[in-house]
């Protein structure tokens, strides 16, 4: 999506709204931000089919329902060409326990945000992509110990 897509205040109202409660109905929606249902609804789909708005997820509170370990890991190709790019992603993608990936600047090509059930799997993933992976040179690993401060959306007003 290119940066040429403008938004209004009543836009900026709307994706903000819908980031802290996906949940709300149209009409709330439209009450918030100050339009009625009909028009407030096409600028929802509006936002929705540039791009801008969705997929609606839902948190899950994990530590309520099972044992888990978040892991991030930074790693390191042991060369930069871009098939061997292209590889990494790859085996990547095929890994569901990888819950983010992100390409990055550096001393480090990649951060990686893993979730297992036990380190003993984080290992076994980790000696795995090491061992068959597409040229991996380094993996340092980061056990997450406490979320201070989650993801709650953006800031929408300091960033427009």
């Amino acid at each position: 999506m290119s940066n040429d897509v403008k938004l209004d205040q009543i836009d900026t109202r709307i994706l903000s709204t819908l980031q802290a409660n996906a949940r709300i109905t149209n009409h709330k929606l439209a009450e918030t931000v100050g339009l009625s249902p009909s028009p407030c609804l096409q600028r929802v789909r509006k936002l929705e089919g540039a791009g801008l708005l969705g997929p609606y997820l839902a948190r899950v509170d994990l530590d309520r329902i099972c044992r888990n370990v978040t892991v991030i890991a930074t790693v390191t190709l042991k060369t930069h060409e871009h098939q061997d790019f292209k590889s990494f992603e790859a085996a990547v993608a095929d890994l569901p326990e990888v819950v983010e990936c992100f390409k990055v600047s550096g001393a480090f090509d990649y951060f990686l945000r893993f979730v297992c059930p036990d380190l003993a799997r984080y290992h076994t993933l980790s000696e795995e992509l090491l061992k068959h992976g597409p040229g991996i040179a380094q993996i340092s690993s980061h056990v997450v110990l406490d979320r201070t401060k989650e993801f709650r959306g953006y800031n929408l007003e300091r960033l427009l």
